[in-house]
């Protein structure tokens, strides 16, 4: 079973969003550089128009792990990040200052939404604002870790105009994982900012970041470049060294309790967390 690109994006220029700057966040950025031209060198029309939104500064412990420098710390990661791939890459792209929240507006703008963010709360609150988005679909692409494994998937989301499930949708990742958009499971993590990077080291591996932004620019690369593409998403393990992936299967997706044949899973905005 294979998953075909829409056909539209084939022919105009890709608008993505890319939410969080951090540690995936900024490798991601600059994996998005290089697909963008190789897009274009390969023939599409207009590569990708990307809009990073993040809130936060550089900190001196985000130098090392993160793809700042030391010259980067106390300026916001967005414009850092932004003014720095448009030089390099000769690009118009976007940076916005600030978090996205359920009732985040602009999201109609968007064909790709990349989450990059490290927490349940702010998963959930980006599906929310794709869901009450204009669009019929979103592709969602959401990447998440922990010290040194983690999970990438690319899913659809239906905004506010589709209204009848779709059995051919790629689920998303708050169809195939529940916990990982469940707000009330935060106060288990570890949040506590780091202070050195020697200390935000023992809570990550450094490699891991990198890692999960190669995996999730792959299926973008065979999305974009050949059409189609037959998984989805992948676990990652770097202590172990292993990548298993997330094939486009229904009976896959079954396990996970998607059924997509008599699919009747109420949308976010129905079932709001506390």
């Amino acid at each position: 079973m294979k998953h075909q690109l829409n056909g539209r994006l084939a022919q105009k220029q890709v608008k993505v969003a890319l939410v969080g700057a951090g540690g995936t966040g900024s490798r991601m950025l600059e994996n998005l550089m290089n697909l963008h031209r190789a897009m274009v060198a390969l023939g599409h029309p207009g590569g990708l128009h990307v809009t990073l939104i993040d809130d936060d500064v550089v900190s001196p412990s985000n130098v090392g792990r993160q793809a700042f420098y030391p010259c980067d710390v106390g300026s916001y990661k967005a414009f850092t990040l932004i003014n720095r791939a448009n030089m390099a890459a000769q690009v118009s792209w976007t940076a916005i200052v600030d978090r996205v929240s359920d009732n985040s507006e602009g999201f109609s703008n968007f064909d790709l939404v990349i989450g990059a963010v490290d927490n349940r709360t702010a998963r959930r609150a980006i599906l929310s604002a794709i869901e009450n988005s204009r669009r019929d679909h979103t592709y969602y692409l959401d990447m998440g870790n922990r010290s040194s494994d983690g999970q990438i998937l690319l899913g659809e989301v239906q905004g506010r105009r589709r209204t009848e499930p779709d059995p051919t949708r790629l689920p998303h990742v708050g169809e195939m994982f529940p916990a990982l958009i469940d707000s009330g499971q935060d106060h288990m993590e570890d949040d506590t900012p780091s202070c050195s990077l020697a200390e935000a080291l023992q809570k990550q591996a450094l490699f891991i970041n990198p890692a999960m932004a190669l995996a999730a620019s792959s299926i973008l690369w065979n999305l974009f470049t050949k059409g189609e593409i037959e998984h989805h998403g992948a676990f990652v393990n770097l202590d172990c060294l292993t990548t298993m992936p997330i094939p486009v299967d229904r009976d896959f997706w079954a396990r996970f309790g998607v059924h997509r044949a008599c699919e009747k899973r109420p949308r976010l905005r129905a079932a709001k967390s506390k």
